[in-house]
């Protein structure tokens, strides 16, 4: 593994790793992004960059990870993504995933063939159609059936239409309670805030400080909450919820649910209809690997659709939109919760990216998720947490996401020097904490072994020293 001088420059002979010593043969440890696989014969593979002196089976050396990528069944997934700078490391899946190099092509054809030549006239092909096509796409990685999930607006405009309609249908003179917990997302909090205050409701903000959150939301469900909304993973330590068992609780006293699954698509098991839950949002740019600003989905359980209606009463969600009606009048089942115009430019890419998660398969990527995030912690116990780096997500694999946060009391300035001058992309969140996230179509083994090396090397250095703690305005 190379040690990197300030200037970025891999030195030419490290030992890292438990009795094992590594000459690198090329500045950067990595892998071509075309080969597809790691650790194998390939010219471009690691294993080839590196000689290895004195192998060894020590699962907390690189000699261990590079066999993990050599059997990783999902390994030739990642030439399906864009290149990455020569020695870069990315974990920040959770924040933007990569791009698909499909969605290069799929969006020239939108642009050149679609809009470039049909003109209007590409309305009338799949554009017009493509929140219902690329929801039911969709449906499958939430464990949806059919005609109950769609691609559309923001997350934050979406969990605005369903959690507003689910106060209007649930709500009570007795049952008026807004229950939610300081990990849920700001955004969410701020729209549930504005909601009742529009509809003079309480809304019961939860402390952050519990060792069981699950078993807190349980305690808290009494019959006079009307909606719980949650993250089903919470974006700061990646804690999952048991959300089978807050659903059925919340059902048992007159409660309805909407889950925040931004960060649990595409990584976490979801099972939305197994679970009986009532509603959900999510975005498509993080583990789906949609691009910056695409659009994001809702699910509404079938039963509640003709319940519920959107308080944004837009014309995609009429029963007949062409016929231009002076009165609104819902369209029937999930469609009425449309507003406008699909972004289809900012569509295309996510069917690219759905494709891939389908042949891939939500099985293989959820095992290697579980093992991946298991094997992280493993290694920042091992060599971080003798230089103060704690963990805080949850070491059971029944209770975290994907991503494993870390906290360090100079984790701002840390967290500056690894993107500066260590070569690696995390993402930092406040007051004190660095996401690592994996994402199992194209996180290797091998980036984990080395990020954590490069932390721990900066950590030892004191890189942070060299960085303001004044946060920037995008951190």
């Amino acid at each position: 593994l190379p040690i990197y001088g300030r200037g970025g420059k891999a030195s030419d002979l490290s030992r890292l790793g438990a009795g094992v010593i590594f000459a690198l043969s090329s500045p950067s440890p990595f892998m071509g992004e075309g080969a597809r696989g790691l650790g194998r014969s390939s010219p471009h593979s690691p294993a080839s960059r590196y000689n290895i002196l004195m192998p060894t089976a020590d699962p907390l050396s690189l000699s261990y990870a590079l066999a993990q990528d050599a059997q990783d069944e999902l390994a030739a997934f990642r030439a399906e993504f864009a290149p990455l700078e020569p020695g870069l490391l990315y974990l920040d899946g959770n924040s933007l995933g990569r791009m698909p190099i499909r969605a290069i092509q799929q969006v020239r054809n939108a642009l050149v063939d679609e809009w470039g030549t049909q003109l209007v006239r590409a309305w009338g092909t799949d554009w017009w159609d493509a929140p219902r096509r690329v929801g039911e796409a969709l449906a499958p990685l939430l464990g949806a059936a059919p005609n109950q999930v769609r691609v559309a607006d923001s997350t934050s405009i979406n969990l605005y239409k369903l959690a507003d309609a689910a106060c209007a249908a649930q709500a009570t003179a007795s049952r008026r309670v807004l229950l939610t917990d300081a990990l849920n997302f700001p955004s969410d909090l701020y729209i549930l805030q504005g909601i009742a205050q529009a509809r003079d409701l309480e809304l019961r903000l939860l402390p952050d400080d519990s060792t069981d959150p699950t078993q807190t939301i349980l305690d808290a469900l009494t019959p006079e909450v009307c909606l719980v909304s949650l993250s089903l993973v919470t974006f700061k330590s990646g804690y999952l919820y048991d959300a089978a068992a807050i659903t059925a609780r919340a059902h048992a006293v007159g409660a309805l649910v909407l889950w925040d699954v931004c960060h649990a698509v595409g990584a976490v098991d979801i099972q939305l209809d197994a679970w009986q839950a009532d509603l959900a949002v999510g975005c498509t740019y993080k583990y789906l690997n949609a691009g910056p600003g695409a659009p994001a989905f809702l699910y509404v359980r079938a039963d509640l659709q003709s319940r519920l209606t959107s308080p944004i009463q837009g014309w995609w969600g009429t029963s007949a939109p062409f016929a231009f009606d002076l009165t609104y009048t819902p369209a029937e089942g999930i469609n009425r919760f449309l507003v406008g115009s699909a972004p289809i430019l900012s569509i295309k890419p996510l069917e690219a990216s759905l494709e891939i998660f389908q042949r891939a398969g939500m099985p293989r990527i959820l095992r290697k998720s579980a093992a991946q995030t298991a094997y992280l912690i493993a290694l920042i116990d091992h060599f971080l947490a003798p230089l103060g780096v704690e963990v805080v997500t949850p070491r059971s694999p029944q209770r975290r996401g994907s991503h494993v946060s870390i906290r360090h009391p100079q984790a701002y300035p840390l967290s500056q020097a690894l993107i500066a001058e260590m070569n690696l992309l995390p993402d930092f969140r406040e007051p004190d904490q660095i996401r690592l996230a994996v994402t199992p179509l194209y996180t290797s083994y091998a980036d984990l072994f080395e990020a954590v090396q490069r932390i721990a090397q900066a950590l030892r250095e004191n890189r942070a020293q060299n960085y303001s703690a004044e946060r920037k305005s995008i951190t």
